[in-house]
């Protein structure tokens, strides 16, 4: 478990992410848990989540509103998202929240549905085929007499009794720690290095992942590169670059791609919830955001 305080003008922000048990090594990247509070309990905030992968979150308190791309949920106590590569933006009140993120190899192992047919969709995840299975964990995780160790163990044990391994487990894995831990310079060196065809690859990147090979790819270099300008407070974008970026207009476009803005836009932007998360996250869990954890 591990846990801190985040003091902030107006609100308090406290994180805790706690690690998945080792049965799911591999499957989870924290099971986290938010609580933020208001001065003024009916003012709201709002950010952008960037490109990351599918998630559940329960909301005790007030609920989100939130939209990636055209696709809004408003009220649903259960948030469910896809993979995605576009930004979610979000408005929140004071809220208890836990979250539990999934790494391919655990969309492979929990999820109903394909990820290529959840990418880029924020939901209800209590109304949608691919979700709703985990809907009961409410009754605990929104349950205010229920303890952080009991709504811990409810996410474990509902876990538990869901995990269904798959024979592409190993090949998941692989590309996993490829895409994240190596540097390619196009989809036949990651297939290589993969030990499988192009074919292959394409085929697990879809189901499991929801995107391409060359898209993953290119998420990969863009989220190493605003996540290095969110952690650095006085850096420009021309310092937080990614290497792989032949120049600034390129990097300009893959920001307004995965982003729907262009940087100097998204600088100009107050982060009172994203940035202060992912500094947590980096200092507690050693990783600021899902996409650069590596499979456990």
């Amino acid at each position: 478990m591990i846990g801190g305080l985040l003091p902030l003008g107006g609100y308090r922000l406290h994180a805790e992410f706690r690690e998945p048990p080792a049965q799911f090594a591999g499957c989870f990247t924290t099971f986290y848990h938010v609580a933020l509070d208001l001065d003024d309990p009916a003012s709201r905030v709002t950010d952008y989540l960037q490109p990351e992968w599918g998630n559940i979150r329960f909301f005790c308190g007030s609920a989100p509103d939130a939209e990636i791309g055209a696709i809004r949920v408003s009220g649903a106590p259960f948030v469910a998202t896809g993979p995605s590569a576009l930004p979610c933006r979000f408005t929140l009140g004071p809220l208890r929240m836990w979250g539990v993120g999934f790494l391919p190899l655990g969309w492979a192992r929990f999820m109903r549905s394909d990820a290529r047919s959840c990418a880029n969709i924020i939901c209800d995840g209590a109304a949608h085929s691919a979700f709703q299975h985990f809907a009961g964990l409410a009754d605990t995780l929104c349950n205010p007499q229920a303890s952080m160790d009991e709504q811990f163990d409810a996410i474990v044990n509902a876990m538990t009794q869901m995990m269904r391994p798959t024979r592409d487990d190993a090949r998941i894995a692989r590309v996993h720690r490829e895409l994240v831990n190596s540097e390619h310079a196009s989809v036949r060196d990651l297939a290589d290095s993969c030990a499988m065809s192009i074919r292959m690859l394409e085929r697990l990147s879809t189901k499991y992942f929801g995107f391409s090979p060359k898209l993953l790819m290119r998420r990969q270099r863009f989220m190493r590169s605003l996540t290095t300008y969110m952690l650095h407070h006085d850096s420009h974008w021309t310092e937080a670059m990614d290497a792989h970026y032949h120049d600034q207009a390129q990097f300009t476009r893959e920001f307004h791609e995965f982003m729907t803005m262009n940087p100097s836009e998204y600088a100009a932007l107050d982060h009172p919830i994203l940035k202060s998360f992912m500094e947590a996250r980096a200092r507690m869990w050693g990783s600021a955001a899902q996409t650069l954890d590596t499979p456990r």
